[in-house]
């Protein structure tokens, strides 16, 4: 992103205003500050219309009022913010002017400590457009510079001395030239991507829901007429909803995702997309998703999707953040899929299947802890944001999962022996290699966590490791064989 270069006439003692959301920073505060109450008093919200009949400032007010923002973990625009830095470094007078409410405005002004006045909204007056201009003109009675970013702003740079715009569609960069004032910079907005969108979607993630597919394969019935297809809608539609349950949460964990070295880098987190997307694309997710599970597949399938989400919303809200009821509800989530596969294709679901998928996941879940919290120590941090765990929990989460993944491996163990597996494999004694399998892979991804090794979610590191493809390919094997 760089900017244009500025013209050559700027004076440091003209003063320059500079607009909040969408300028300053990557983002709409009043979209994040209901972000915030939603996830903290959603109950809230059931008085917005009053809120509302009252008139946009004291909407915004209230909101403000009842909801706390963490302006420090805001995505500031950091070229605008350098480019601010160089203004008042040379003496020159900087005004922050928005429509956001004041104690926000006066908040993200404390904060950068660059500004020498602030104009915002307040409960009564709505701070936007020809009102923005008015009260400029009482504050400074004079000519100023004003920095931008919407149609909105055209009323102000019609009237400012020179034109900032800042990350602008191109209609409204074309109107702000047109205007007949000298364009002083233009802060060009980062490229648009498909590949942004696809990570908000985190549709790498969608690899976890091919768990859908197990009990068809367990059972041996893949070749079976229409069970695969149905397999594959149950995928998809296990896909579209988990995506849509990201969204919501990437939405709602925007101040911690912001403190976290790489979840800071997400779409929404870092100003990429904004929140009102994610608003919008939440809900059609889901909604494409419950169409395909009503029109293609059972109505139990459709039963446990909406416990699916719901569950998962539950756990964005609020469980995640209880020790060791957010591990179960993960390692609960994976079995979810497994079961939900099941009655997509109409197979019985294996008790021995779901015990060794809960203590499978679980290990995995709280290996996935482990790492967070193994980054708490590298940090010298005591605790996470947004978390339950301590940085000395480290020892106690390493023994939970290690255990767990050597549990599951009893269980696959215990299977072997049992008369379901006769009715299954024509040599069923060829699957007890099956363990000493599971033994390394378990042990191996745990000792690669220890190391520091494992720094994602660890079926994601699987999907990325040779290793585990080369153990995937062994177990695959002795599965044949056994047949």
């Amino acid at each position: 992103m760089q900017p244009h270069a500025p013209i050559s006439d700027a004076t440091p003692d003209v003063p320059l205003a500079v607009d909040l959301d969408g300028t300053l920073v990557r983002t709409d505060t009043l979209h994040e500050n209901l972000l915030v109450l939603l996830k903290h008093a959603p109950w809230l919200l059931l008085l917005a219309p009053l809120w509302v009949l009252r008139g946009k400032a004291f909407f915004k007010a209230e909101v403000a009022r009842r909801a706390r923002l963490d302006v420090t973990a805001l995505p500031y625009n950091a070229d605008v913010v350098a480019y601010l830095r160089e203004e008042h470094a040379r003496g020159r007078r900087l005004v922050l002017a928005t429509a956001a409410d004041r104690s926000i405005a006066d908040a993200v002004s404390a904060h950068l400590g660059l500004f020498h006045d602030v104009v915002a909204s307040d409960a009564g007056v709505n701070l936007s457009g020809a009102r923005k201009l008015e009260r400029l003109r009482e504050v400074l009675g004079g000519a100023f510079d004003y920095a931008g970013n919407g149609a909105v702003d055209l009323p102000l740079w019609r009237e400012s001395r020179h034109v900032i715009v800042v990350h602008a569609p191109a209609g409204v960069l074309r109107q702000a030239q047109g205007l007949g004032r000298p364009v002083h910079r233009v802060f060009e907005p980062p490229p648009a991507s498909a590949r942004t969108w696809v990570k908000a979607l985190r549709v790498h993630q969608w690899a976890k829901n091919a768990l859908v597919f197990v009990p068809l394969l367990a059972a041996h019935k893949a070749t079976q007429g229409g069970m695969a297809p149905r397999a594959v809608l149950a995928f998809i539609a296990f896909s579209l909803c988990a995506s849509s349950v990201y969204v919501i949460n990437d939405l709602l964990d925007l101040a911690s995702d912001r403190r976290h070295p790489t979840k800071s880098l997400r779409p929404f987190a870092s100003g990429a997309l904004p929140v009102r997307a994610g608003v919008v694309l939440a809900p059609v997710l889901l909604g494409l998703a419950a169409a395909l599970a009503l029109g293609t597949l059972p109505l139990s399938f459709s039963a446990l999707l909406a416990a699916y989400f719901v569950l998962t919303l539950a756990y964005s809200l609020r469980l995640k953040q209880v020790v060791m009821l957010d591990v179960l509800v993960l390692a609960g989530l994976y079995t979810v899929r497994i079961f939900g596969g099941a009655l997509a294709v109409g197979v019985p679901t294996s008790s021995w299947l779901l015990m060794f998928s809960t203590f499978l996941f679980l290990s995995l879940a709280l290996l996935k802890r482990l790492s967070e919290v193994r980054r708490l120590r590298q940090s010298n941090e005591v605790s996470a944001h947004g978390r339950g765990y301590l940085a000395q929990d480290y020892e106690q989460l390493a023994s939970l999962g290690a255990a767990a993944g050597q549990v599951s491996v009893l269980v696959l163990a215990l299977y072997i022996t049992s008369k379901e597996v006769t009715a299954l494999y024509a040599h069923p004694e060829r699957l007890w290699l099956l363990c000493p399998v599971m033994l390394y892979w378990v042990g191996r991804i745990w000792v690669m966590a220890h190391r520091g090794l494992v720094n994602e979610d660890p079926l994601i590191f699987a999907l990325r490791d040779r290793v585990s493809y080369a153990v995937g390919a062994v177990a695959a094997l002795v599965l044949w064989v056994a047949t």
